[in-house]
């Protein structure tokens, strides 16, 4: 991390990193003010612990900048054919923190991440299928899975085939640890009819792996080798833990000669989500020249206050984001510690960035799905690892960023509900099994 904020010091103890009292951030009290899916979806009595939202408060930064541009009614429509005034002020976020030099000409807003994957898709697809490169009649997508669920939903909408590559999964002192299978990864790109493209998750949703420089380097030298385009899912870069370098996919690619785009956002690094605002980022001159071609609705559909509030965090509220890190990391401890203690046979993916961890329940006595059991009997909301694909069954993931009291009570609430022969549960499915 940079100097600009002041990572050694978290939040005063017993406070979010805006300083508002972890008293104040019960689950009562949030969903009585707060109308967001995490807080509708399900009755009063369940804690909901599943989409990727922060109960934390916003950062003063961002609500002051929201503010003056209400009280200036600024509420009108983006020009989706001029130059963002985020664009250098990311630029700026890249090379403070990751050392990237981002070119603000090769800079272009969207929606959201999820928008901004689809679009650049799209012009990927048409483009190989121009060339007479395309694979197949539809074309075909590789991901590491198990992986966020909305990838499928978004390749979905694309229509295209998915190739699912699982994740190397191994035991380490502390539980399972995660990385790319690259020897996998190649043979989706050589083998077959391969593939049109690659969608990275960098860091990886859900296991909160940071890939190393050498994995990225790995992969962008077999994309160089094997036509395949990389589209890199960076929205959680910003939040990789203390101490834990992240290494954004763009200036690799450059350097191996590989197509690539990266998209991303301050949505989950400063719990904007709602705000509709995102980036996507051309790697290398070729790709800049593809993404002109992204119409000019997809930046004109993002939303003004999103721009602003997207500055706000970038520039203006680095400060807030160390304290929030701070935070999930103290949670991180927590949850390993209430684990081990209170929940046998549960194995837990130590994340490094982000605030989501993956729990493995198939040596815990709770059967083939255990989120439903986990939400019919303990009353809380975690998401089904059943939607992430090839090696997410026996799985469930759970949000981290909470008051401590918040992921007390949902860990007892579990606790309280595993067979009491859940120690001697049959583990071997779990060791050295692949996700």
């Amino acid at each position: 991390m940079s100097s600009d904020g002041d990572p050694d010091c978290p939040s005063p103890r017993g406070s979010d990193p805006s300083g508002l009292p972890f008293a104040q951030l019960d689950p009562a009290s949030l969903r009585a003010n707060r109308s967001s899916q995490k807080w509708t979806r399900y009755p009063a009595d369940v804690l909901p612990l599943f989409v990727a939202e922060m109960d934390y408060a916003v950062a003063p930064e961002i609500r002051s900048t929201l503010a003056e541009r209400v009280a200036a009614s600024d509420f009108g429509y983006l020009d989706g054919q001029a130059a963002s005034p985020l664009a250098p002020v990311f630029a700026g976020f890249a090379r403070d923190r990751w050392g990237w030099d981002v070119d603000p000409a090769r800079v272009h807003l969207a929606t959201d991440v999820s928008a901004g994957v689809v679009e650049v898709l799209r012009l990927v697809l048409a483009d190989r299928a121009g060339r007479g490169i395309a694979t197949g009649s539809r074309g075909r997508i590789a991901l590491a899975t198990p992986a966020y669920p909305s990838f499928f939903e978004m390749l979905e909408e694309l229509g295209v085939e998915i190739v699912e590559v699982p994740l190397a999964v191994s035991d380490a002192a502390e539980g399972p640890t995660a990385a790319l299978d690259l020897a996998a990864v190649e043979a989706s790109f050589a083998e077959g009819p391969g593939v049109d493209a690659f969608l990275l998750c960098n860091p990886h949703n859900p296991h909160g792996l940071a890939h190393t420089a050498e994995a990225l380097g790995a992969l962008a030298s077999l994309a160089a080798k094997h036509d395949v385009f990389v589209l890199s899912d960076e929205i959680h870069a910003p939040l990789v833990h203390r101490g834990v370098p992240f290494t954004p996919f763009a200036p690799v690619a450059e350097r191996a000669g590989a197509r690539s785009v990266t998209a991303t956002s301050a949505s989950k690094g400063w719990n904007l989500a709602g705000t509709k605002c995102s980036l996507v980022i051309a790697a290398t001159d070729a790709d800049a020249a593809l993404l002109d071609g992204l119409p000019p609705e997809v930046g004109s559909r993002a939303s003004i206050l999103g721009v602003h509030a997207s500055i706000a965090a970038f520039r203006d509220a680095r400060a807030w984001l160390d304290r929030a890190v701070g935070a999930i990391e103290a949670n991180v401890g927590l949850l390993r510690e209430l684990a081990a203690d209170l929940l046998p046979g549960v194995r837990v993916t130590v994340p490094r960035a982000g605030y989501l961890a993956w729990l493995d329940f198939r040596g815990a006595g709770l059967g083939d799905d255990p989120r439903g059991r986990i939400l019919a009997e303990a009353r809380v909301a975690l998401s089904d690892g059943r939607a992430f694909g090839a090696g997410g069954a026996g799985h469930a993931r759970i949000n981290l960023a909470c008051a401590p009291a918040t992921l007390r009570a949902a860990i007892d609430r579990i606790a309280a509900i595993l067979p009491g022969d859940a120690a001697g549960a049959d583990t071997t499915a779990t060791e050295g099994a692949s996700e």
